[in-house]
């Protein structure tokens, strides 16, 4: 299991920041899709209770990130393809509403911030920080959704968060796609800044139509990664029954 930073006792909830210790850990990736969480291990590394870490994980099973199973326990949770594909088409809907919004109520000073923002994402490719890449979008889509005059659209993108948040990793891991993103990002811009709602939406869409298209690739290698990493396995095992064909 990967390393989690330790849990400092003076805060005001252990079992919050427990969960944020967790959650994070699985965002950033340090927890993988799929893995098997032994309450155990996870005890060890965050220095909480095993009760602590219990409702840690029923909190995180509310927020689907972690799927707790009848005789096996706690793993992450694993997003199909065919969720994938949803959450994109959901994406669209509602951030079409968010673009379109955003032209026409943001102000000025918030489209200053979007254009700064996709500078800082065309610096940040330069050099390859991928976790601040992921950051870096999420401050994008906040900015967005602030300025975009809609509450509630905003509200129920927030509450997806954690699911684009691990799609969004996944999407900008695959080979030059940073930089694509960037690129489309800032041709968005440009239409928002021109005033051009239709032209934006458009745009929005296309990115979501890659991001959906490298998310479902690099999921894509993920499985095929695993499936040779096991057959290795076998192969290397002396006590593997497995024979020549």
């Amino acid at each position: 299991m990967g390393q989690l930073t330790r849990i400092s006792r003076e805060a005001s909830s252990l079992r919050q920041k427990t969960t944020d210790a967790m959650r994070a850990a699985i965002l950033d990736g340090v927890l993988k899709p799929g893995q098997k969480l032994s309450e155990r291990e996870l005890c060890e590394s965050l220095d909480v209770s095993r009760s602590c870490i219990r409702e840690s994980l029923q909190h995180l099973q509310a927020e689907g990130l972690v799927n707790i199973v009848l005789h096996r326990g706690p793993e992450v949770a694993s997003i199909d393809a065919e969720e994938v594909r949803d959450i994109y088409a959901v994406r669209m809907s509602l951030e079409s509403l968010v673009v379109s919004g955003f032209v026409v109520h943001a102000s000025a000073e918030q489209k200053q911030a979007i254009r700064a923002c996709v500078g800082r994402l065309e610096q940040e490719v330069t050099v390859g920080g991928a976790a601040r890449l992921v950051a870096i979008k999420s401050d994008f889509y906040d900015i967005l959704i602030e300025g975009c005059g809609n509450s509630v659209v905003g509200q129920v993108l927030r509450q997806m968060n954690n699911r684009v948040t691990v799609l969004r990793r996944a999407s900008m891991a695959r080979p030059g796609r940073s930089l694509e993103a960037a690129k489309e990002l800032a041709a968005l811009v440009q239409a928002i800044e021109a005033g051009n709602s239709v032209r934006a939406v458009d745009l929005c869409n296309e990115h979501l139509r890659n991001a959906c298209a490298n998310a479902l690739e690099a999921m894509q290698a993920n499985i095929a990664s695993r499936g040779e990493s096991e057959d290795e396995a076998v192969k290397t095992d002396p006590g593997s029954s497995v024979t020549a064909g």
